[in-house]
C-alpha cells in the first residue's frame, strides 16, 4: 500500500500500531443520485491519501473498462462487483477503510439508484457525517433529496455537500452559490445541524486532498480537511446504561456470563443493574474481554458480565440502569424505509428484530407517506419499496425502547416476513402510543368475541383435519407463519361428550381451531361443528402424497379470507 502512515524513525510495530489504535475513527458514507460521481470521489481521495494497493491500482489502469476519459477510472478502485463495472452503477453498498496521520476512516459508499435506496439506508445507518453528492450541472434532484431525509431521519447531524463536477460548469461561483442555498435550505428544513459545502471536482481531484487553483473565490477546507477536522459526537445522547444481551457464555459449571456490546452508558464491576423483562436485579461481579477483566466498559465496547448471583436472562433481554429505565410498551409509533418489493400490508403479522430480540408485531395504521420531492406529509393506504412512512406498531411483548434520536441501538428495530425470512423494513421508534380506551386497565366488561377479532386480525374458524398428522402439523405452523391465532387439537383426546362446551369455549377466545382425527369424520361428528362455527367450517383431508397438496393450498386459501377488512384512517393516496 502506498500508506501516509509509515513507521517512524526508531520506532517499533508496537508502537506504532498503539499509536494507530489510538486515533479517533469517522464513519462516514456518500449519498446522492445516480451518476452524481460518489465511487469516482471515493476511488480519488483513496489515490490522492495513498491508500491503495499497488496491485489494485495497477489492475484498475489495465482495465478494459474505463469511462472516464482519463488515464485511470477511479470508480473501479471500490465499485467491485462485476455488475457494477459493466453497468457503471453502484449496486451494493462497498466499505473502504484507509488512515491519515490524525484520524481513521470507514467509508460506506452506497449506489445512487432508487431501486436501491434500501442499500443506501444501510450503508448510513452507522455512519457519524454524510457526504451528499450534488451534480453542479443537474442541481438537487429527488434521490438527493431523498438521500438527504435519510441522513436525517437516522440521525446524521453532520452533512458535507459535495458540488461536484464543477469542471463542467467553468468552476463558476454563483452556480456553486445557488446549489449550495438551494441546500442549505434542504437542511434546514430536515433540522440537520452541521452542513459544509464544498465545490470539488472528482475526476480532477479538486479540493479533495489539496486545494485547487480553479477556484480561487473559495476559501473553506478541503474535502480531506473537513473529514480530519469535524467533531465527532457519540452516536447515542442517552448516558444511561443499555447492553443487549447477545449469548450466555457457560464453558464450565464455574463461570456464567453474558455477552454482549454496550449500547450507551458505562458499566463498573460492583454496579447493581436491572434486568428486562424479568425485573430481576444483580450486581456485576466482573467485565471479561479477551484481553483480560476491565474495571468498567463503556459504550461501543463488546464485553462479558459475570453476575453476582444467577437470574433469568438469556439472548436478547437488557441490562439497564435502575435508576434510568428505558420506555416499555407493546403500542409504538416509527418512521419506516419500506426495503421490499411486496407493498406493507397493515394488520398482517411481521416480525421485528429488536436488538437480539424477536417479537411478532403488526402495522396498525399508516399515519403519513413523506413526498420526498417537497417533504410534505401525503395521506396514504399503502406503502412500496424505497418510500418513507410514519406507522403505528402493536408488538405480541412489549418492547423495552428508547426513541431513535436518543439511541440508535434501542431505538431502532428491523421488520422481518416470516415466510421469506426476507427484511422488509427498517424502523426509527419515535414514540409510545397510549392504550386504546377500550383496554385501559379498570375498564369494566368482559374482552368480547369482537375485540379478540380485532386483535388477532382475523375471525375464528374451524378445520376438521383426517389423514396424515405430520401435515396437519404443517398447516398449522403454516398458519402461525402467516400471523394466524391457530391451533392443533387432537379430537380424540376430548372427551365426545365434552366436546361441543369445549369448542365454544375456543371459539369464543377468536381461535382458528385445526380438529385432527385419522379416520374421516362420521355424521355424529359434524354434526358438533354448526351450533358453534355455523358455516365458518371447513372439512380437509390431508395426507402424504403429493398429489393431495392441493388440499393444504385449498385451507390457507380458506384462512386467507378470514382477515379482518382493514381501511386506513389516513384517507386515500394523493
Amino acid at each position: 500500500m502506498l500508506a501516509t502512515n509509515e513507521i517512524r524513525a526508531g520506532e517499533d510495530v508496537q508502537r506504532f500500531l498503539d499509536r494507530e489504535m489510538s486515533k479517533e475513527l469517522l464513519r462516514f458514507t456518500t449519498a446522492g443520485s445516480v451518476d452524481d460521481g460518489k465511487s469516482t470521489l471515493i476511488g480519488r481521495l483513496l489515490h490522492d491519501c495513498k491508500a491503495v494497493y499497488e496491485d489494485q491500482l495497477a489492475s484498475v489502469e489495465k482495465s478494459r473498462i474505463n469511462r472516464s476519459g482519463k488515464a485511470v477510472d477511479f470508480s473501479l478502485l471500490t465499485d467491485g462487483l462485476r455488475a457494477e463495472r459493466e453497468q457503471g452503477i453502484t449496486i451494493d453498498v462497498a466499505y473502504r477503510y484507509f488512515s491519515t496521520p490524525r484520524r481513521k476512516f470507514i467509508i460506506a459508499d452506497t449506489p445512487g439508484h432508487e431501486q436501491y435506496t434500501r442499500n443506501m439506508a444501510t450503508g448510513a445507518s452507522t455512519a457519524d457525517l454524510a457526504i451528499i453528492l450534488i451534480d453542479a450541472s443537474k442541481g438537487l434532484l429527488p434521490q438527493t433529496r431523498r438521500h438527504t431525509y435519510i441522513a436525517s431521519l437516522l440521525g446524521i447531524s453532520r452533512v458535507l455537500a459535495a458540488v461536484n463536477k464543477m469542471d463542467l460548469v467553468d468552476y463558476r461561483e454563483d452556480q456553486f452559490v445557488r446549489l449550495s442555498d438551494e441546500f442549505f435550505a434542504l437542511a434546514t428544513s430536515l433540522g440537520i445541524s452541521s452542513v459544509q459545502c464544498i465545490p470539488v471536482s472528482a475526476l480532477e481531484g479538486d479540493n479533495l486532498v489539496q486545494r485547487s487553483e480553479n477556484t480561487p473565490w473559495y476559501s473553506g477546507p478541503t474535502l480531506l480537511e473537513h473529514l480530519e477536522s469535524t467533531p465527532i459526537q457519540p452516536i447515542t445522547q442517552t448516558k444511561a446504561l443499555r447492553f443487549p444481551v447477545q449469548s450466555v457464555i457457560r464453558p464450565d459449571a464455574n463461570f456464567r456470563g453474558f455477552a454482549g456490546r454496550v449500547a450507551s452508558g458505562s458499566v463498573r464491576a460492583g454496579e447493581e443493574l436491572l434486568a428486562l423483562p424479568s425485573g430481576q436485579r444483580a450486581r456485576v461481579e466482573s467485565i471479561v474481554t479477551f484481553g483480560g477483566e476491565l474495571p468498567a466498559a463503556h459504550a461501543s465496547q463488546s464485553v462479558t458480565l459475570k453476575l453476582s448471583r444467577e437470574i433469568d436472562l438469556s439472548r436478547g433481554d437488557l441490562l439497564v440502569s435502575p435508576d434510568d429505565p428505558p420506555q416499555v410498551s407493546s403500542r409504538l409509533n416509527a418512521m419506516v424505509v419500506w426495503l421490499h418489493a411486496t407493498p406493507l400490508e397493515l394488520n398482517r403479522f411481521y416480525l421485528v428484530k429488536h436488538t437480539g430480540r424477536y417479537v411478532k408485531a403488526k402495522a396498525t395504521r399508516l399515519r403519513f407517506r413523506l413526498d420526498v420531492n417537497t417533504l410534505a406529509e401525503r395521506a396514504a393506504n399503502k406503502l412500496e419499496m424505497n418510500e418513507i412512512a410514519s406507522i403505528d406498531f402493536e408488538t405480541s411483548l412489549p418492547l423495552f425502547f428508547d426513541p431513535y434520536e436518543s439511541n440508535r441501538t434501542t431505538g431502532s428495530f428491523i421488520l422481518v416476513d416470516p415466510l421469506s425470512n426476507a427484511t422488509v423494513g427498517a424502523a426509527m421508534i419515535r414514540e409510545t402510543l397510549p392504550l386504546p380506551p377500550e383496554t385501559k386497565s379498570g375498564d369494566a366488561g368482559p374482552f368480547t368475541l369482537e375485540e379478540r377479532i380485532q386483535r388477532h386480525g382475523h375471525h375464528p374458524a374451524i378445520f376438521a383435519i383426517n389423514g396424515d398428522r405430520r401435515r396437519a402439523e404443517e398447516l398449522e405452523r403454516s398458519l402461525l407463519d402467516r400471523g394466524f391465532e391457530a391451533v392443533l387439537i387432537d379430537q380424540q383426546e376430548v372427551p365426545r361428550a365434552g366436546r361441543e362446551a369445549f369448542l365454544s369455549t375456543l371459539w369464543r377466545l377468536g381461535l382458528v381451531l385445526l380438529l385432527w382425527q385419522e379416520k374421516q369424520l362420521d355424521p355424529q361428528d359434524r354434526g358438533l361443528f354448526g351450533p358453534t362455527a355455523g358455516e365458518s367450517w371447513f372439512e380437509v383431508s390431508l395426507t402424504e402424497s403429493i398429489e393431495e397438496g392441493s388440499s393444504f393450498d385449498r385451507a390457507l386459501h380458506i384462512a386467507e379470507t378470514l382477515r379482518t377488512k382493514h381501511e386506513s384512517t389516513a384517507g386515500r393516496e394523493n
